[in-house]
């Protein structure tokens, strides 16, 4: 037996998810940072792109949430899903991000950024230049050089693949020496700046390579897993982090493409993290919040005029099939969706994005509820998700 769908009224009765944006957690939908403190007290503009996957954007917006810096935010669309700002390349000339404005001088490349915040509120635990961390940073370039050769260059010989692999590994088991070295599960003895430093690139390689590569960097080192559960545990990171379905589909654009290596468990990665089961995949593993789907309604009703306008489907249409998804989601019933509405469906389904609409969680129990009411109109899948440039994700689509 099917329910018919819920109202949006009804809907919206169903939701009373709501954060402090500018005193409480880490999110991705502020633009205001004040920790407590005045706005008198913000000296700082942190120049982001708008959907939260830039990774040096989010090392910068990590140390900032960890030191409880008063900051502003300012949005930038990334070239590879839309037009820059003429606003913003008039203040940075480059269009390069992240840029930081402190006190009225304008800075841009990461690793100058946190050396310049550093100067002025501290470092840390351990700065930049420490004789500690810099070992640490040279490390993760190390690791970051390897896991491009692997991923960003396409099978020209045999047995190239199992080649940059093994090469990955071995820089792999340096960062396993090093972090069995700390009494801690971090880089040093506690949580400090060498952390900020690895998270962006770590968290994309845990995606990409699981995804791409059938390898789960995760799962098969157990001092990086050690690690990603320390970060978990920091609810400024959780504020940041992304999952695996964005990941795969945010970077080759700006990696300059991603290269599959064919393999058996690749395949079957893939399959899981487009189609499902998106609960136990190796990107999160904190208990999950109490308010997850209630988060997603919240963050579908907020913008649901827009989502039913950019879905290829009529809207009348659109709209009912959504509908039925969210009902399913709230309420545990089927409810089935018009015919022919699986595309449209699943359309939504691959341009949840996390952080920027919302939580791990609650996109996994946004984007299940949408394929399993999508299973009810047919097995179509959506769109392709560009892989040269991702303009179906142009955020001028989404502004009043």
């Amino acid at each position: 037996m099917t329910v018919a769908p819920l109202s949006w009224t009804e809907l919206e009765a169903l939701t009373d998810f709501e954060i402090d944006r500018v005193n409480g957690p880490t999110n991705a939908q502020s633009t205001l940072r004040l920790f407590g403190k005045s706005e008198a007290d913000v000296r700082v503009t942190l120049y982001r792109d708008n959907h939260a996957w830039c990774p040096y954007c989010q090392k910068v917006w990590l140390w900032l949430e960890e030191m409880r810096v008063p900051y502003r935010i300012e949005k930038v669309t990334m070239s590879c899903y839309g037009e820059k700002e003429a606003w913003y390349k008039r203040k940075v000339p480059s269009g390069m991000l992240p840029a930081l404005e402190l006190d009225g001088r304008m800075i841009t490349e990461s690793d100058d950024i946190l050396l310049a915040l550093e100067q002025t509120f501290g470092a840390l635990k351990f700065g930049m230049e420490d004789p500690r961390v810099l070992p640490m940073r040279r490390l993760e370039r190390l690791l970051f050089r390897a896991w491009c050769n692997w991923l960003c260059r396409p099978q020209i010989f045999p047995g190239q693949d199992k080649d940059s692999r093994r090469k990955f590994i071995q820089v792999v088991e340096q960062v396993e020496k090093a972090l069995a070295a700390t009494p801690s599960p971090y880089f040093l003895e506690e949580f400090s700046t060498a952390d900020v430093i690895f998270t962006p690139y770590v968290e994309r390689m845990n995606a990409s390579l699981f995804y791409y590569k059938g390898y789960s960097l995760r799962e098969e080192n157990p001092r990086m897993s050690d690690w990603f559960d320390a970060m978990e545990s920091r609810e400024t990171y959780r504020g940041t982090q992304s999952d695996f379905h964005t990941h795969v589909h945010d970077l080759p654009p700006q990696m300059g493409g991603c290269y599959a290596n064919g393999e058996k468990q690749a395949i079957a990665n893939q399959v899981r993290v487009d189609e499902g089961e998106w609960f136990g995949l190796p990107d999160v593993k904190y208990p999950e919040p109490e308010n997850a789907k209630q988060e997603a309604l919240k963050r579908m009703i907020l913008h649901r005029r827009n989502i039913v306008k950019v879905n290829p489907a009529n809207d009348q249409f659109f709209d009912q099939a959504l509908r039925c998804a969210l009902t399913t989601m709230m309420t545990g019933e089927t409810c089935e969706p018009p015919k022919e509405s699986d595309k449209a469906l699943r359309y939504l389904r691959d341009r949840v994005n996390v952080p920027r609409d919302m939580s791990i969680y609650a996109a996994k129990h946004l984007r299940t509820a949408l394929e399993n009411t999508a299973k009810l109109a047919g097995d179509r899948q959506g769109t392709p998700i560009p892989v040269r440039h991702r303009r179906d994700q142009d955020p001028v689509n989404f502004r009043a």
